[in-house]
């Protein structure tokens, strides 16, 4: 016995590798704007400053989390392979990374997950769970061909994210035989070692299991009426998402990050981004009868991020922090930018896809349209 745990101990340390993300962040965790013009995304020099910083957005959910029950998803990987997590649990441990094509460490990080389940896959459940925000299954097929992986890989909604308490792309969720969560974290370290050592090792009884279906929320379909909702922005407090008489309210959806950090990684999207923003704050002046909110979603966003784009951008629309991202969830959002827009009587009547190359145009479509409903 003692043999076997000197191995698996030996097995972990020679797989997991230091991959940090290279992405420059403040002392507040937020993530700050670097070029990677030129750059090999997958072998950029790691920044330690950004993994700390990332480790202590991950770890920051952790006093709440760990020691809680995890939910019991049901997940269905790319390849149509069902994975029931109650039929697991009280058998092996759990081990989900929660990662994306556009994220930098996360492809750096990914080598070494791969190996971890070839190793130990009969030992523990693996899942790499993209979390569907501006990426497709069709790059995730094309990057698993060029790596040549051979894990599971489930594309997520959104419900896995809220499930699991996604803050950070990569991260890190363990889960013991209990089917309690045991560690949660971003980096490739000693500390997730650690953490994946002792989940191989512990026992757990079965019957005392007793975790709760995760739910999909119910997404508003274009046509159907917005329930009462609110943010709280940075700049007017709370305002309603409710349009005026004559108006429509217009809600961009949309990451801190997405022009700069995506700029090499998913340069459409990186357009797309500036576009809409650009557009807009054109909008305002050009459209009266359109008011605007932003609101920001996606991980490594916090308030201090929301605060410094509208700085950095001179924004002038009120910005809302999706804090969780219910309201992503709620609208169906998964891709950024995109543009939701509410008419008078409450209605969702459209959803303005970040492929638009002429919002104005669209804008003005959907107020034509909206007149013609009164």
């Amino acid at each position: 016995m003692h043999t076997d745990k000197m191995r698996l101990c030996i097995i972990i340390a020679g797989i997991i590798l230091s991959m940090a993300v290279p992405v420059p962040a403040d002392e507040n965790g937020a993530m700050t704007a670097t070029r990677f013009d030129g750059m090999n995304l997958d072998n950029a020099s790691p920044d330690p400053e950004t993994t700390r910083a990332g480790e202590a957005l991950a770890l920051g959910i952790a006093p709440d989390v760990i020691g809680t029950a995890a939910p019991a998803a049901v997940m269905k990987t790319i390849d149509g392979q069902q994975i029931d997590l109650s039929a697991i649990y009280g058998r092996k441990p759990v081990y989900l990374k929660f990662w994306a094509t556009w994220c930098i460490p996360c492809r750096q990080q990914m080598p070494a997950f791969e190996e971890i389940y070839r190793t130990l896959g009969d030992r523990i459940q693996i899942a790499a769970i993209d979390i569907g925000y501006s990426d497709d299954e069709a790059s995730v097929r094309a990057f698993r061909e060029k790596l040549g992986l051979t894990l599971p890989i489930v594309m997520d909604d959104g419900s896995l994210a809220k499930g699991f308490h996604l803050t950070v792309t990569p991260q890190h969720v363990l889960i013991g035989k209990d089917g309690r969560f045991k560690y949660i974290g971003h980096a490739d370290n000693e500390a997730l070692a650690e953490a994946l050592k002792q989940v191989l090792q512990e026992e757990a009884d079965p019957a005392e299991l007793a975790p709760e279906r995760l739910e999909h929320e119910k997404v508003i379909q274009v046509g159907e009426k917005v329930p009462d909702l609110s943010v709280a922005t940075l700049q007017n407090g709370s305002l309603p998402l409710k349009a005026e008489s004559g108006h429509l309210l217009a809600v961009q959806f949309f990451s801190t990050w997405c022009e700069w950090y995506l700029e090499s990684s998913r340069p459409d999207t990186s357009q797309a981004c500036t576009r809409v923003r650009e557009a807009i704050e054109t909008m305002k002046s050009t459209v009266p009868e359109v008011d605007w909110i932003g609101i920001a979603g996606g991980p490594w966003t916090t308030k201090e991020d929301l605060a410094e784009y509208g700085k950095n951008y001179q924004v002038t629309i009120p910005l809302a922090l999706d804090e969780g991202g219910e309201l992503n969830r709620r609208f169906g959002i998964q891709e950024i930018p995109t543009v939701a827009l509410i008419d008078d009587t409450q209605r969702l009547i459209g959803l303005i896809a970040p492929a638009e190359k002429d919002l104005q145009g669209a804008i003005q479509k959907a107020l034509g349209k909206a007149a013609d409903n009164h």
